[in-house]
């Protein structure tokens, strides 16, 4: 179950620690304001009201990497197949579509998917150093 932002900031005393709970952020949301409270929060869902939002991709690299969240965030929204892969790049570990957006194959298809790069070129939080760095260590 996530609860708005809101809600968690009014009411985060009963709400803290409670197994099953996320905070859901809008895009418009700062991850900063839970900068507290990470350590009681098992899960955030991140949403994109719109595709070519791409707000919650900064907000996933700055949950993993300024404060060093290892819980759950999950992509929720208007989230496309062909995102799924730099949604996990950018520290998503779960991803949601809108309801009838794909059909089982398709989500099969697309979790397929996310293995077709064996090796990113780039630096990003799955892997914080570029593919020449990495070669020059191993030569």
């Amino acid at each position: 179950v996530f609860v708005p932002l809101a809600v968690w900031q009014a009411h985060k005393g009963a709400l803290s620690g409670r197994a099953g709970l996320g905070v859901w952020l809008d895009s418009s949301e700062s991850v900063d304001d839970l900068e507290g409270d990470l350590d009681s929060i098992g899960a955030i869902a991140l949403n994109f009201p719109k595709f070519t939002d791409g707000r919650a991709y900064s907000s996933a690299a700055l949950l993993r990497s300024r404060y060093g969240y290892k819980g759950e965030i999950r992509a929720i929204g208007d989230v496309l197949r062909d995102q799924f892969f730099f949604m996990q790049r950018c520290g998503f570990d779960a991803i949601q579509p809108k309801a009838g957006k794909y059909s089982d194959a398709q989500l099969e298809e697309a979790l397929a998917s996310l293995k077709d790069f064996s090796t990113p070129y780039q630096a990003a939080i799955d892997q914080p150093e570029p593919l020449f760095r990495r070669t020059q260590r191993a030569a």
